[in-house]
């Protein structure tokens, strides 16, 4: 039924054009090489980085989660080590071309890796970086112990989803099943349609995308019936809300995000549907124009009544789904707002209040959103404005988040101190999305695959 993709040589097809010196229209033969050629360099700088900070995970914390980069140790999420950097960083490396690199983590995951450990882990977490880094793994290489591992994982996190309801527990046991967290959320709820469906894709087994498909089903019958609204907190078993705010926040943010990506993906009307009828919901109650620029607030579910005017790192991958959507004209206006919070400090806080630009939480975790969101828009709009964005983005992690040995996350962007940890989602998400917007056209075909909420290409059939 499948040939395991030829190893890729059906998505390296080309996609990215290298853009164009002015807003929409075409380009002439030279406008394409000359612009190809200006942004090369960065590029190229982006693929060091991901290799200087991958070299300091194998010389300080090979075979851990993760790095911490001030102290030279590693760091394990659980008692024992899922070697998160490596699946995570994998196919960031292949894309990039780094053979060797990509070879030595290859070679970690598939001998050492165990999905058995008699542990409880996050469901959410480890189906995005875990599950989505292996069948993202498996499509490019063509390696079948990917998808053997994958197949494995699936099958002992599936059990989260035992609840009365059919919505997951946050927390499984990898070895024996036993559940625990019952007070989730719709991300941690509505964020396992990609990886279930491509693995359904992959193994003919129907019941993964059934059991994912249940799940934000049961969670979209139960938002609001007044605003069309989500909460931020629900018991999966009885599916009573339990937190009333809503917004596009964290906790929230990929319930809609693979909506429209499960449409995408698999051409899911029911999930189209659900999405267009989110969108509504999200623009109208949840939509603040301030200084003429776009931002998403925080409101009560049930009355849209606003609760407070935050926004922050994690909000900002809405202008990349605004533009996937095909409202340019506001993710332009919103893509504008994620460019102000960046610059307000030198890189983007955690958390901000829009209306007065004081920043209520000034960590910066490395996170990749507002860079995604420059991908997007450059590949709909080939605005080249889009293109000197990412490049500031890019040079601030640079200058302020690198060390001498990985890039730290920030305490606090208003002082800029350090923090010790290098989370695995910058190799595979903040990388790949810069090295993705300064790439050439070969390097992705964009309408062949559509990223996880942890950037790990699936393929689109």
């Amino acid at each position: 039924m499948r040939k395991h993709f030829l190893a890729l040589g059906l998505l390296l097809c080309g996609f990215w054009g290298a853009g164009c010196h002015h807003r929409g229209g075409d380009q002439s033969a030279d406008q394409k090489d000359s612009l190809r050629a200006e942004y090369a360099p960065l590029a190229d700088s982006v693929k060091e980085e991901l290799r200087f900070a991958w070299n300091n995970y194998v010389r300080y914390a090979w075979g851990h989660d993760a790095l911490r980069p001030l102290s030279r140790t590693p760091y394990d999420w659980y008692a024992h080590s899922l070697l998160m950097t490596p699946v995570d960083a994998f196919d960031t490396m292949w894309l990039m071309g780094l053979t060797a690199e990509a070879d030595s983590a290859k070679q970690l995951v598939l001998d050492s890796l165990r999905v058995d450990y008699h542990m409880s882990v996050s469901q959410f977490e480890v189906t995005i970086r875990l599950l989505g880094g292996l069948l993202s793994a498996y499509e490019l290489d063509g390696d079948k112990g990917f998808l053997r591992l994958a197949t494995d994982l699936g099958n002992r996190l599936i059990k989260a989803f035992r609840s009365p309801t059919g919505m997951p527990y946050r927390f499984v046991n990898l070895a024996t099943g036993a559940v625990s967290g019952k007070r989730s959320n719709p991300a941690e709820i509505g964020t396992m349609l990609l990886e279930y469906g491509t693995l359904t894709q992959l193994t003919g087994d129907s019941s993964y995308y059934k059991t994912a498909k249940k799940a934000v089903v049961t969670l979209f019958k139960h938002r609001s019936p007044r605003t069309g609204l989500v909460g931020s907190g629900i018991n999966v078993e009885t599916g009573q809300w339990e937190q009333t705010e809503s917004s596009i926040s964290g906790g929230i943010d990929s319930y809609y995000e693979y909506l429209l990506k499960a449409w995408k993906l698999f051409g899911d009307e029911d999930c189209k549907r659900m999405w267009d009828s989110s969108l509504v919901a999200v623009n109208r109650y949840l939509s603040d124009t301030v200084g003429g620029t776009l931002w998403y607030g925080h409101r009560q579910m049930d009355t849209g009544t606003v609760l407070q005017p935050l926004y922050g790192a994690l909000d900002a991958f809405f202008a990349g789904a605004l533009a996937m959507s095909g409202d340019t004209i506001r993710a332009r206006s919103l893509q504008a707002s994620n460019d102000k919070m960046w610059r307000l400090a030198g890189l983007e806080p955690e958390l901000l209040n829009y209306r007065t630009m004081h920043i209520e939480n000034g960590y910066y975790a490395l996170r990749p959103e507002n860079l995604e969101s420059c991908y997007y828009l450059y590949h709909y709009t080939k605005d080249t404005l889009y293109l000197n964005m990412g490049r500031n983005f890019f040079e601030s992690l640079v200058r302020y988040c690198r060390t001498a040995h990985g890039y730290a996350a920030i305490k606090d962007v208003r002082n800029m101190l350090p923090d010790d940890l290098m989370e695995s989602f910058f190799l595979a998400e903040t990388l790949k999305y810069a090295y993705l917007l300064f790439a050439s056209e070969k390097t992705l075909d964009f309408n062949q695959v559509i990223f996880n909420t942890e950037a790990h290409p699936l393929r689109i059939r």
